[in-house]
C-alpha cells in the first residue's frame, strides 16, 4: 500500500540524503512531498555534497539543484504517513522555524514513522521528540542529541538503528540499512 511521505528540505541540504531516499522511496510506489520554506512547487533548492576524504571533518562541495513538487504553506502533516529528515546544512536553520518544528513534533506524538539521517538529527533535537530514544546521527551532532535527552549511539558508517518509531544513521554511507529499516517501519513489502 503507497504511503504519503513528507520530506522537509532547504537549500544546502545534502544532496545524497535528498536524492537517494526521494527516488528510492518513489521507485516502490511511495507518493514522496519534498518541501522547503518559503518556497513553492517548481522552486529550486540548492545541495551540498558532503564526503569523507581523510580530513578532521567532512568536505563540502557544490551539489546540484532539487526542484521541489510541494508546496511548504499548503503542508498539512495530518495528511502525511511519515517524515524523512535529510541532513547537510538545511537542518540548522530548518529547526528555526516554528512551523517546521510543529510538524515534526506531530509525526513523533502520532507515532508515524519519522526518518533522519545525519545532521538530521538537529531538527529531531530541536523539537524536543527524541527523550530516552536511541539516537544516531553525525558524530558532530552527539551533544545535540544527549542535550535533547536523546541516547547518542555511535554506528559504523553503513549502519542504522530502529527505536519506536524513529530511524536514524550517521550519514548517506548508511542508506541501505537506514532505508530498509524505514521501509519495514512504513510496512513496505518488496518482492522479486
Amino acid at each position: 500500500m503507497s504511503k504519503r511521505i513528507l520530506i522537509l528540505a532547504g537549500d544546502f541540504v545534502e544532496d545524497y540524503e535528498l536524492m537517494v531516499p526521494f527516488q528510492a522511496l518513489a521507485a516502490v510506489g511511495h507518493s514522496v512531498s519534498v518541501v522547503a520554506p518559503d518556497k513553492r512547487v517548481g522552486d529550486v533548492i540548492r545541495t551540498a555534497i558532503h564526503d569523507f576524504e581523510g580530513d578532521q571533518t567532512y568536505t563540502e562541495k557544490r551539489g546540484h539543484n532539487f526542484t521541489l513538487n510541494a508546496d511548504f504553506a499548503s503542508i498539512d502533516p495530518a495528511k502525511f504517513d511519515a517524515l524523512l529528515v535529510p541532513g547537510g546544512r538545511a537542518p540548522e536553520y530548518l529547526r528555526l522555524n516554528e512551523t517546521v518544528i510543529a510538524w515534526v513534533r506531530h509525526f513523533a506524538e502520532t507515532n508515524k514513522p519519522i526518518a533522519a539521517v545525519c545532521h538530521g538529527a538537529q531538527l529531531l533535537a530541536a523539537a524536543g521528540v527524541i527523550e530516552g530514544r536511541r539516537i544516531s546521527a553525525y558524530p558532530a551532532c552527539a551533544p545535540e542529541v544527549k542535550l535533547a535527552g536523546g541516547q547518542y549511539v555511535a554506528l559504523d558508517w553503513p549502519d542504522a538503528i530502529t527505536d519506536a518509531n524513529f530511524v536514524t544513521a550517521p550519514a548517506w554511507t548508511s542508506h541501505a540499512n537506514w532505508l530498509a529499516q524505514f521501509l519495514a517501519l512504513l510496512g513496505t513489502r518488496i518482492t522479486l
